[in-house]
């Protein structure tokens, strides 16, 4: 396995994140328990999670899994644990007031009732799931602080910020003082979706932010999804399927699988290799189902994709450029 420091924090973690939003909905207990142990004799230690993951009634539950598989000990030593919160965490309807987004006092509530579900007394990265425009980012970081002083968490990412509100969060935090601010960004991030290079890698790599891209494959449609169906494998649903229905995509997709089937590369691994080379990128989050979609997974550790094939894949899905020169001059 191969590890680099996250951002400009000391703190070492695997190039992948084992992403675990599928225990608990998708995967039983016992099977996310087997994946976690595989992931961890791998050598990946980056685990990530979310206070809501488990979704409607079962809300935390995901992060229970992953509490009684630290009960489990000798586990919980060798993992950096990263989890997220924002979210209405009541079963379903409007949250309560204050039971959502990031005031001081859902942070405090929102820290406390993670912690107990995955049974440990600290979190590495406490990340905030989503943009509150409502709160200001002193008493962000006051309430961080805070937590920081009590050992509840080791240090605070983001997710889904645009690249101004890095930078925003990031001044303020300098300007108090205390908190050395938000270390990571997890951003929708890959082939097929490749705006954060506009502003956000660029601001992460700014102010020393480490790039977790969640999403590698985009929903699937990059794991040779046409070949799949060719097969008689499962069939898209949802926005992938919604993607596939326009010619201009289900062709691009096509270009695409085409491009590595020439080269004798498996689509999955292709697109989660192309991440690791690109600049700020700590790691793309894989969120497997099963051992076997973690092993496909481990495998894109060891690709090295010809210079051929990167150019092939610009051509297919070109980036936008950095920021102005992406929509100005």
């Amino acid at each position: 396995m191969e590890y680099t420091q996250l951002g400009r924090t000391g703190l070492k973690v695997s190039r992948l994140v084992l992403g675990t939003m599928n225990f608990g909905p998708q995967t039983d207990e016992t099977d996310s328990h087997a994946i976690m142990d595989a992931a961890l004799d791998a050598g990946l230690n980056y685990f990530d999670t979310a206070n809501v993951y488990g979704w409607g009634e079962d809300k935390g539950r995901t992060e229970s899994i992953i509490g009684n598989w630290f009960s489990k000990g000798g586990r919980r030593d060798k993992t950096v644990l990263a989890t997220k919160m924002y979210g209405n965490m009541g079963a379903d309807g409007e949250a309560w007031p204050n039971h959502d987004k990031l005031s001081a006092l859902n942070i405090r509530r929102a820290v406390d009732a993670s912690l107990k579900r995955l049974q440990t007394d600290y979190i590495d990265i406490y990340q905030f799931h989503h943009v509150d425009r409502s709160t200001p980012f002193e008493e962000i970081w006051q309430a961080i602080d805070v937590l920081v002083q009590q050992g509840k968490i080791l240090y605070a990412g983001s997710s889904n910020f645009p690249g101004y509100k890095i930078a925003q969060a990031n001044e303020i935090a300098a300007r108090r003082g205390g908190t050395i601010g938000l270390v990571s960004e997890q951003c929708l991030y890959n082939l097929m979706e490749r705006r954060a290079e506009m502003e956000v890698i660029p601001a992460a790599q700014e102010y020393g932010l480490g790039v977790i891209p969640w999403s590698p494959l985009h929903g699937g449609l990059l794991g040779g999804v046409l070949k799949k169906q060719a097969e008689g494998g499962r069939r898209a649903s949802g926005r992938a399927a919604d993607t596939l229905a326009d010619p201009a995509a289900r062709a691009q997709i096509q270009r695409y699988e085409d491009l590595l089937d020439k080269h004798s590369l498996e689509p999955g691994e292709t697109a989660l290799a192309w991440l690791l080379t690109r600049p700020g990128v700590t790691g793309p989050i894989v969120g497997p189902r099963t051992a076997g979609q973690l092993e496909s997974a481990l495998r894109a550790l060891e690709l090295e994709l010809p210079a051929e094939v990167l150019e092939g894949l610009d051509e297919i899905f070109p980036g936008p450029g950095p920021s102005p020169e992406a929509f100005a001059w």
